[in-house]
């Protein structure tokens, strides 16, 4: 299930032996991040009863054998080691240190053991990793931080791994996507155990929403950490963003940084997680798919101003990531949007606001851009002084005078950063390595 769903999926398998559904595990490791550790533990850890919120029993476990150091070089002690794993009815993973290192061999026996026994099973963020390495999400829908969505798909084929989810319920495996959004699983948690009171109470103590809408696609523009912003790398991947419509290698990227292809391989991955030519035909993917949704260019068009060197290499690469051909995307994300617009959700009325205001065409005024979006104010197009652009979304906007017919002025209208389309596809996308997965 996805954040967005409605219906939970059954989680109340029976658990075996000693374990207890009130009774919620937290497997901590050395290196992790200490606020993703955190999380589960303010969440199931603090006993708010006075607020409506029912008691969950909490052990915090080690998952190795080692000084648990986490972030500014904190050291915790975890009172309970694996062995304790054997009482719990949830296990958390709440991160994991790195995503190129496998985790150790008796924390996923530990965590099969416990799938196994009954127990409901919970990644957040890096964690998914942790879980994918112990075969626990082997033909299942998950998310995690979706600058390691590329990464864990690659790495586990088998995942079906959705970037643009905040969290995944699958029911008894769970995942969520990065930092806040472990909130946001843990929040579900308590109200698929209790109720939607109990989550209301508990949110408003934590001072969050109860839900949040949308998901991870707001932020899919960066592709990037944003520690690169103090790298060397920074100004080579600013521009490699900004000439997608232009035909260059990772061996042009290197030279731009005045590297070896081997070092800025290397340093590439490093700071992304991703090796560069990945991660660069993603991002023309990602061009590709914003272009399909927002333009009638051609799907040889397409191609070209994504900068590849042929509409078949598109396909490929295409079909790949998503699932699909460029035009059977077109045709189903065209399927899902009223002819005048794309649907907007009731909640957003400042949403719908913006988009009356922007079919006024007889007043020029800058156009705040939500949260993720980019960094600079966006003008409407045709205001004095302004720009031609638009704020992320399929069109609702004025063209100048005598465009061809559905298709944009200049390449002013194509985004300088590629994203994800805020429409959620009715098969939800998959990434390199994957396998289709049918929906239903």
């Amino acid at each position: 299930m996805s954040q967005d769903s409605t219906t939970v999926p059954e989680t109340s398998r029976k658990l075996s032996g000693r374990r207890r559904r009130e009774i919620v595990a937290v497997l901590l490791f050395s290196g992790g991040p200490i606020f993703e550790s955190s999380i589960p533990l303010s969440v199931f850890g603090i006993d708010r009863q006075d607020a409506g919120v029912p008691r969950y029993r909490l052990l915090v476990c080690a998952g190795e054998d080692v000084p648990l150091r986490t972030t500014g070089g904190l050291e915790l002690t975890a009172p309970y080691g694996l062995e304790a794993l054997s009482r719990a009815g949830t296990v958390v993973v709440p991160a994991w240190r790195s995503i190129t290192q496998p985790p150790p061999a008796a924390a996923l026996d530990a965590l099969r053991r416990a799938h196994e026994e009954g127990a409901r099973i919970v990644g957040l963020c890096t964690g998914a990793f942790v879980l994918a390495a112990a075969g626990l999400l082997d033909g299942r829908p998950a998310t995690t931080h979706w600058m390691y969505a590329p990464t864990l798909a690659k790495r586990y084929p088998s995942v079906h791994v959705d970037p643009r989810e905040l969290f995944v319920d699958d029911g008894d495996v769970l995942t969520s996507a990065g930092t806040a959004a472990g909130i946001d699983l843990c929040l579900h948690i308590v109200r698929t155990d209790h109720g939607a009171d109990a989550a209301g109470a508990l949110a408003r103590r934590l001072v969050v929403p109860p839900r949040r809408s949308g998901g991870q696609e707001r932020y899919l523009d960066r592709s990037l950490p944003e520690e690169i912003g103090a790298d060397p790398l920074a100004e080579v991947v600013a521009w490699a963003l900004e000439h997608l419509h232009e035909q260059f290698d990772v061996e042009a990227l290197a030279a731009r940084a005045y590297m070896s292809r081997r070092t800025f391989d290397r340093r590439f991955r490093s700071l992304t997680g991703s090796a560069p030519l990945q991660w660069l035909i993603t991002q023309r993917v990602l061009q590709a798919q914003r272009l399909l949704e927002t333009s009638d260019y051609s799907v040889d068009e397409v191609a070209g101003r994504c900068g590849f060197r042929s509409p078949v290499a598109l396909r490929g690469h295409f079909r790949r990531q998503l699932g699909s051909s460029p035009a059977a995307y077109r045709a189903a994300y065209r399927a899902r949007r009223p002819q005048g617009g794309p649907a907007e959700r009731p909640d957003r009325p400042d949403r719908l606001e913006r988009l009356e205001r922007a079919d006024r065409p007889d007043r020029a005024e800058v156009i705040e851009p939500r949260t993720g979006d980019h960094a600079l104010p966006l003008r409407r197009p045709g205001a004095p002084g302004g720009p031609t652009g638009h704020s992320g979304h399929p069109p609702h906007h004025h063209h100048a005078p005598h465009p061809e017919p559905g298709k944009p002025e200049s390449d002013a209208y194509a985004p300088r950063l590629p994203e994800q389309a805020a429409g959620r596809a009715p098969g939800r996308p998959t990434l390199p390595g994957q396998r289709e997965r049918p929906v239903g």
